[in-house]
């Protein structure tokens, strides 16, 4: 994990969004995190997928009543979250950053959210079909064990007097967008400079 975070330039997390999007996701009765689906969605665009909102939100709504008021409101929240989210992966220049906590939040709800992001992630990049067998490069296979393994992180030591913890999980932090971009090369850019 340590070549790629050098030379990352750390985003710091978006917390009036983040904290929007979990509303919107308790008011609709959906039992996830705001991380963990905006990673989802992540995954889904940096696997190059053309339909990621359509594929998305059938994942998120499939028991949810579309005529329910807070479902459609959240729906559409969500709806500028993918905009956003896609047009930032697409121009890394506008500021790609994941969603999550702001940096005044506890450690542990942040180390969590870290943890949820990195498992939507990898279940975004499985929903748009990507498969171990895929000739994948070897930075990118290392990228996604890489998140697999912060999925397994150790959240429950974590305290805020802690400095060595604050600078990991803040090194974790930069090694999620950086990791995404790198896939999002791998699978998006040199696809479409191979066709």
């Amino acid at each position: 994990m340590a070549h790629i975070l050098n030379g990352g330039v750390l985003m710091q997390g978006a917390s009036v969004e983040h904290e929007r999007v979990e509303r919107q996701l308790a008011s609709a009765d959906l039992e996830l995190t705001a991380s963990e689906v905006h990673g989802a969605l992540c995954g889904l665009i940096c696997a190059g997928t053309t339909d990621a909102q359509a594929i998305w939100f059938a994942e998120l709504f499939d028991k949810c009543d579309d005529q329910d008021l807070l479902v459609v409101e959240c729906q559409q929240v969500l709806s500028r979250l993918h905009a956003e989210t896609r047009d930032a992966i697409d121009d890394p220049g506008l500021g790609f950053q994941p969603l999550l906590p702001d940096d005044d939040s506890p450690i542990q709800l942040r180390a969590k959210a870290v943890c949820d992001w990195s498992q939507g992630f990898l279940y975004g990049i499985g929903l748009a079909g990507v498969s171990a067998e895929q000739a994948l490069s070897d930075h990118t296979r290392e990228a996604l064990q890489d998140f697999s393994a912060i999925t397994r992180m150790d959240t429950e030591g974590l305290t805020g007097d802690d400095e060595e913890s604050e600078d990991d999980l803040m090194q974790v932090m930069e090694f999620l967008w950086v990791a995404a971009m790198l896939v999002h090369d791998d699978l998006v850019n040199d696809e479409t400079a191979r066709s």
